[in-house]
């Protein structure tokens, strides 16, 4: 029961993260060719791997340690 409680919300983290970094880079980059139709504002771009990274380390981290206390032995 402990490992199922410990696994769901790591599992929801993970998915989480992975429709935030998708629309954040699809808006950044576009689904074309490079920078198709973004080319008009470039001097008003911003990288979005800094903020990604801000978001996602921290993520990680929780997501693990839940994985590491509900899946820990005991003696």
């Amino acid at each position: 029961m402990k490992r199922m409680l410990a696994t769901l919300p790591a599992i929801a983290i993970w998915i989480g993260l992975f429709f935030f970094n998708a629309v954040n880079l699809w808006g950044a980059f576009g689904t074309g060719p490079p920078f198709y139709g973004r080319s008009v504002n470039m001097d008003k771009w911003v990288n979005p791997w800094p903020v990604l990274l801000l978001i996602d380390l921290p993520a990680i981290a929780i997501s693990y340690g839940l994985l590491y206390w509900g899946w820990r032995r005991r003696p």
